[in-house]
């Protein structure tokens, strides 16, 4: 394992830094003086067409990223991911989501072990199920097919898999669909199961130990809740308990024997390992819910997608690298301009879930305040990532990405092609959809001047609330269709642009330690919300009053 550079002590670090002193971002200038900057700072990454072109980066800019990239090694730990090795330095993990969509002829040996076939191994025996669901031969006790699959996860075994449901939903077969529990809040499994008929509910249990306390939380409530429905409408009559568990239960896990005690046939429990971390994991395993609902043919072009994007990633050269090129200029709005957060605002609304699934790739991976041998670091990393989909967020937020004091670089996702062509007479809602996707970069980026006010006929109104000052970053991120390869292009594109970043940093993007603490403390508190007053006693003053105040107040 090499020891991290300290990115600070680069000479492109030096360099940018001298850049960033005085730096005055000109968009309007810059296009007017460079006629190619459009095709310049313009990529192809599969089947994914990228504009960075309204970026705040002029070339002296890119190129002193680029060798950036050089100076912290990036090659050097990409190949090493892409191997194999021991890249998780704080839990001595391999790193190998890669390896998840690797196709079945590729050969990847890890500590004496191929894990494409074991990998192989698994997919065929989660596509195998799911064929046995679609065709109506596993039914449930009582002899009906499969209506509804209900996943229970939480974290990478929920965000993944419902995001991915959600922008896949056109491809879902008919009359078979899919709800995910994720939330301890009972309100979540209350009204994900209260419509639903027992007997046509197949539920997936999430969890690689079969240990998560709201998985498995949740999965007994939800196990309750079905054997209670089929016992009261007399469904069960003949039957077991333990038989419905088995034709209603399956899991993901490879705790074979937790998976058993619950009820699960250890036959219909499909594993992963520990060189797939959770928000790395909707390809594998944990994508069981899609395989079922969507097909195995439509999963196999979701891994493909992936596999393309890796692929660019892996082989291209850094400055037409389209990942490594939006994570460096991800350190160079962070490290540099000084922003804060980042936006991701998909113009479509399949993707209503992705900036949410963006939050836990890029935020659990890079939220870190020391490097992988252990050392603070003395520079900010990570961003908080957030968005919405247009138009909608346009009518909520964007005010203060355009008119506001912060730096906000935003990430815009937009395709050519709408899953329904729907027209309001004769005007296309697609094309007045899109027009609002290409008017507001070109807003962020060129604003509005006051002369330009005036010439609209306005000179006596012009105030400067009416100015937009223009100079505001995005990257324009654009495909033929939103297919099930795109989708894994698109997953695939910023699990790369993180690890980037990550290695710009000296951190490392694949423990979570920071998730932990507060997992530990619930299970030390929950005696005192349920009335311990011994272990209630032994808490700071402000948790003794928030529960106190809860224990008055709870109707019980």
């Amino acid at each position: 394992m090499t020891t991290p550079v300290n990115p600070t002590e680069t000479s492109a670090w030096k360099e940018l830094s001298a850049i960033s002193s005085g730096f005055a971002p000109d968009l309007r200038g810059w296009f007017a003086q460079d006629e190619q900057r459009t095709s310049d700072l313009t990529f192809d990454a599969a089947d994914l067409r990228v504009d960075m072109s309204k970026n705040l980066v002029t070339k002296e800019v890119m190129a002193s990223l680029v060798k950036l990239a050089d100076e912290v090694n990036l090659r050097e730990r990409m190949d090493a991911m892409f191997a194999g090795e021991r890249i998780n330095v704080t839990e001595n993990r391999s790193v190998l989501h890669t390896a998840l969509r690797l196709p079945k002829d590729a050969s990847l040996v890890v500590d004496g072990q191929d894990v494409v076939a074991d990998v192989h191994e698994v997919l065929e025996n989660v596509y195998a199920f799911a064929r046995k669901v679609r065709s109506g031969e596993w039914v449930g006790v009582t002899g009906k097919p499969i209506e509804t699959v209900v996943n229970i996860g939480i974290g990478g075994s929920d965000l993944g898999p419902v995001m991915a449901y959600e922008a896949l939903k056109p491809y879902a077969k008919e009359g078979l669909s899919a709800r995910y529990i994720s939330n301890i809040d009972p309100t979540d499994a209350g009204e994900k199961t209260k419509d639903l008929d027992p007997e046509t509910t197949l539920v997936i249990v999430a969890s690689k130990t079969f240990t998560t306390l709201e998985t498995l939380t949740n999965a007994r409530v939800v196990r309750e809740w079905l054997l209670s429905g089929l016992e009261e409408s007399g469904a069960l009559e003949g039957k077991t308990r333990e038989e419905a568990v088995r034709k209603h239960f399956i899991a993901v896990s490879t705790a074979l024997d937790k998976v058993e005690a619950f009820g699960i046939d250890p036959k219909n429990a499909f594993g992963f390992w520990d060189w797939v971390g959770g928000r790395y994991s909707v390809d594998s395993a944990v994508g069981t819910s899609l395989a079922i609902v969507l097909g195995p043919e439509v999963f196999e072009d979701f891994l493909a997608g992936f596999h393309a994007m890796d692929e660019h990633f892996r082989t291209t050269p850094w400055e037409e690298n389209v990942p490594a090129l939006m994570g460096l200029l991800n350190v160079w709005y962070t490290n540099f301009l000084g922003a804060h957060t980042h936006a991701v605002l998909p113009y479509s609304q399949f993707l209503h879930r992705f900036p949410a699934y963006l939050q836990q790739l890029t935020m659990e991976s890079n939220g870190k305040r020391v490097t992988w041998e252990g050392e603070a670091v003395s520079y900010q990393t990570g961003e908080v990532f957030w968005g919405e989909p247009g138009t909608n967020g346009q009518h909520a937020f964007y005010q203060l990405i355009h008119q506001g004091t912060r730096l906000i670089p935003a990430d815009f996702i937009a395709f050519a092609n709408p899953a329904w062509p729907l027209k309001d007479g004769e005007a296309d809602m697609h094309e007045l959809f899109l027009g609002n996707f290409f008017a507001q970069t070109k807003a962020l980026a060129f604003g509005k001047t006051e002369a330009e006010v005036r010439a609209e006929g306005t000179a006596e109104a012009v105030v400067p609330a009416r100015i937009f000052e223009g100079n505001k970053p995005s990257t324009s991120i654009m495909a033929p269709a939103l297919t099930p390869s795109v989708l894994g292009q698109l997953i695939a594109l910023y699990e790369h642009i993180t690890f980037t970043q990550g290695i710009v940093w000296g951190i490392d993007s694949f423990d979570q330690w920071g998730v932990e603490l507060g997992k530990v403390l619930a299970i030390e508190l929950t005696p005192a919300v349920a009335g311990d007053r011994e272990v209630l006693e032994k808490q700071d003053q402000s948790t003794q009053s928030l529960i106190s105040y809860y224990l008055e107040h709870r109707e019980k």
